[in-house]
């Protein structure tokens, strides 16, 4: 092989990494945009100012303890601040996370997502352990005035199922490992060690 061949490969090469590099940052760019385009509860508000996505699993520990954090943020917040819950089950550490999730969607699908959301949290001792984990999801939803039959069928429907996966191969594919994982406005941030912290993070995205 002569110079000038090798100078040429070199070059065939540069050029190729450099398009991948190209398509890489595009693609992720892509990603994150869409972080803000859709909601496991909803449409988010035109007047929002920030968009703060959490992939979350239901019955991570740590998930539990920001659960408070971002209730109280938005509750102060108001339509300034959207929040976008993901799913992000690790179900090879969290035998029932799966079905809690299920058990959101199936509630979602009566419009009452953020309810059954904030009960599973806030119910998260009782049913983690547990081996009646679906009698208990049913209870929460009954006592949310979900209608039983529908969430029963609901929980083990592909609509459910699907949203999920989808949720979670997003979260891959933009480098997440663990739980919770948030991002603002699209950009990956260190878990706050605070409310007081969390909120001083989202107030500076709010004042840009």
């Amino acid at each position: 092989m002569n110079y000038k061949t090798r100078q040429l490969l070199k070059r065939g090469g540069f050029l190729v990494g450099f398009g991948l590099l190209i398509f890489v940052i595009y693609w992720t760019s892509q990603s994150l945009s869409k972080l803000q385009d859709s909601t496991s509860g909803g449409l988010i508000p035109k007047e929002s100012v920030a968009t703060l996505v959490e992939y979350s699993d239901f019955q991570c520990p740590a998930c539990g303890l920001y659960y408070p954090f971002v209730k109280q943020l938005k509750e102060e917040m108001g339509d300034k601040l959207a929040v976008v819950y993901k799913h992000f089950p690790l179900r090879t550490i969290h035998k029932n996370a799966d079905l809690a999730a299920r058990a959101s969607e199936a509630a979602r699908l009566q419009g009452r997502f953020w309810e059954m959301h904030n009960m599973i949290f806030e119910k998260q001792k009782e049913w983690s352990d547990s081996d009646q984990v679906l009698s208990l999801m049913t209870a929460y939803a009954v006592s949310l005035r979900i209608d039983q039959d529908r969430f029963l069928a609901d929980i083990n429907s592909n609509t459910a199922r699907d949203r999920i996966d989808n949720d979670y191969q997003e979260g891959m594919r933009l480098g997440v490992r663990g739980t919770p994982t948030f991002f603002l406005n699209g950009k990956k941030i260190i878990n706050p060690r605070s409310y007081d912290e969390f909120k001083s993070i989202v107030e500076q995205s709010i004042r840009r």
